[in-house]
């Protein structure tokens, strides 16, 4: 429950100091701005680092990429017919195809399955969304930011982001163990992210401006909280012999949007109100709508 206290209070200094002078307008840049630099790479030079692959850590890991994938056809699809213009599509296929799988997804993970569910949780967060967020996440922000498809451009713009070279360095080095000390650096470093991101968020949040996004915010939600489970349900249905896989991989899928991955989108200047209304809209709803997920993986 700690992790929730720590979001409320987070979201909360943000609204705060959007309305004290002593934070400038380009605060939640200068966050941004740590959070890509130091807290993100430290996180994956850690956890890439410690993960252990293993065939049964396929299942999980496999359901954010299939949902990643999907979310791309959809909202691509919704950009062609018009729908959307290119960069709020990828804001939406960052903020609805990639979710919350470890800040939020693990308390409520424990809240409703217990403890043992978390191992499951993990692989689905490490293995799944946080690659899918740093391979083909970054090049689909990289190319939406750019504004075209251009090889050249593209590569410098996805070479230039400082997280790939951590997660090219942690496979690089996965069989030399990193010392002690490093460990503890790394882990520090890393558990700025959150609290950083949330306060960002939360700085640039601002609700009077949900009337201007609320037909994108609504199909970004409606996708992400009730299509999304739906899909992986029935997908991984095959699954319920069990049973506490089938349900945390489709828990996982119904989480609120990623918190990395809108900070992201804002910083690449995709649609970036959208984006912060995503989540912060998006994760008190999840409380309610996973409430609802649960109910029904239960039979009851």
């Amino acid at each position: 429950m700690e992790n929730f206290f720590l979001l409320g209070v987070c979201f909360g200094m943000g609204l705060i100091f959007r309305r004290l002078p002593q934070f400038p307008e380009n605060t939640p840049k200068v966050l941004n701005g740590f959070i890509l630099y130091i807290s993100l790479p430290s996180l994956v030079l850690y956890h890439i680092h410690e993960l252990k692959f293993t065939n049964t850590a396929l299942l999980p890991a496999s359901m954010p990429w299939f949902l990643f994938l999907i979310a791309t056809l959809f909202f691509l699809g919704l950009y062609k017919i018009e729908f959307l213009n290119f960069k709020t599509a990828v804001c939406l296929v960052l903020t609805a195809g990639l979710g919350n799988t470890s800040f939020v997804g693990f308390p409520i993970l424990e809240t409703y399955f217990g403890k043992e569910s978390l191992g499951y949780g993990i692989i689905a967060d490490q293995l799944g969304t946080f690659l899918a967020l740093s391979f083909p996440g970054i090049i689909l922000a990289a190319t939406a930011e750019s504004g075209n498809w251009n090889a050249k451009i593209l590569f410098k713009r996805v070479i230039g982001f400082l997280p790939v070279y951590a997660l090219v360095f942690a496979l690089m080095f996965r069989g030399v163990a990193y010392p002690e000390f490093l460990k503890i650096v790394l882990i520090r470093l890393g558990d700025t992210l959150t609290p950083l991101a949330l306060v960002s968020v939360g700085f640039m949040l601002d609700i009077r401006t949900i009337g201007n996004f609320k037909k994108h915010l609504f199909v970004g939600l409606v996708f992400k909280l009730i299509i999304s489970p739906i899909i992986v349900y029935y997908t991984y249905i095959s699954l319920k012999n069990d049973p506490l896989l089938f349900k945390t991989i489709v828990m996982e899928s119904a989480m609120a949007p990623m918190v990395t991955s809108t900070i992201i989108a804002i910083e690449k200047n995709l649609n970036p109100h959208l984006a912060s209304l995503m989540l912060g809209v998006g994760i008190p709803i999840s409380f309610f709508s996973t409430a609802v997920v649960f109910f029904i993986l239960e039979g009851r």
